[in-house]
């Protein structure tokens, strides 16, 4: 089968999904050059070291981590970016039916990890601390999942990757599986972050987490509000001037729909 590519692909600033990228790969997407943000996990000025790092990257591919070596892969990831910041972490990613992780890399060399939690009988990880929020929100009919897990190579600086990582997580959390809801855990110090950059709103009061014995914040997003952004502005970085979201950086609807495709292939 021939790789499949949306009309804007022809600049060559497009991401792609083609079917020869091997293995798990979901996608393939130009690494866009260093910018101004900061990574959620580990904050770190800029460095020449960071700027030439993002300026040799090419090219990134996002895949699922559904084999021992790529679960492994994220979980170093994780356990490093947290350690730098003092949480108290030694996790390991295992197989799970109802949580999935994705890894973006250049090469052999990982970038971003997030994990996805979708709700079940037995309950989300959020759960441990916001048990009486998250019931009420299942009572009103929600259907929830959980973005944990994610953390971003300190010398990374690029919000194409992490909008990438979202929107993925987004695709197959929403578009392809109907959940409504995503709820995150975060340091306080981030909330700003998460409500400008995406749309989040805070749901529940800051608690001790006792996973990394950190506070925490209850975040919840709304997809319906992420798609009304991404129908707006998805596949449009150039509208990154005016519009200081991620969604800009999100793919458009037609490489939403590729990627959709190449979700149901793996899946």
């Amino acid at each position: 089968m021939k790789s499949w590519r949306s009309p804007s692909e022809a600049s060559g600033e497009s991401p792609t999904v083609p079917d020869d990228l091997g293995g798990r790969t979901i996608v393939g997407v130009p690494y866009d050059a260093p910018r101004s943000l900061t990574s959620l996990v580990v904050n770190q000025p800029d460095s020449e070291g960071a700027r030439e790092l993002a300026l040799n990257q090419t090219l990134f591919k996002v895949r699922l981590a559904d084999s021992d070596g790529r679960r492994n892969t994220a979980s170093m990831l994780v356990n490093k970016m947290y350690a730098w910041r003092g949480y108290k972490i030694a996790w390991h990613a295992k197989h799970q039916p109802n949580r999935i992780t994705l890894v973006a890399s250049h090469g052999t060399a990982p970038m971003a990890t997030i994990s996805i939690g979708f709700d079940s009988p037995d309950g989300l990880l959020v759960d441990d601390l916001y048990r009486d929020e998250m019931d009420a929100m299942r009572d009103e009919g929600a259907r929830i999942c959980e973005f944990t897990k994610l953390a971003v190579d300190g010398a990374i600086r690029s919000k194409r990757v992490l909008a990438t990582l979202f929107h993925i997580a987004y695709i197959y959390s929403h578009r392809m599986n109907g959940f409504s809801d995503l709820l995150i855990e975060v340091n306080p110090r981030h909330v700003r972050f998460y409500e400008q950059m995406l749309g989040f709103e805070q749901c529940g009061p800051e608690r001790l987490n006792t996973r990394v014995n950190a506070p925490a914040v209850l975040l919840r997003l709304r997809f319906s509000h992420s798609g009304s952004q991404i129908q707006k502005f998805g596949g449009h970085p150039e509208q990154a001037r005016v519009e200081k979201s991620l969604y800009p950086y999100f793919f458009s609807e037609s490489e939403e729909r590729g990627i959709m495709g190449r979700l149901g292939k793996l899946s």
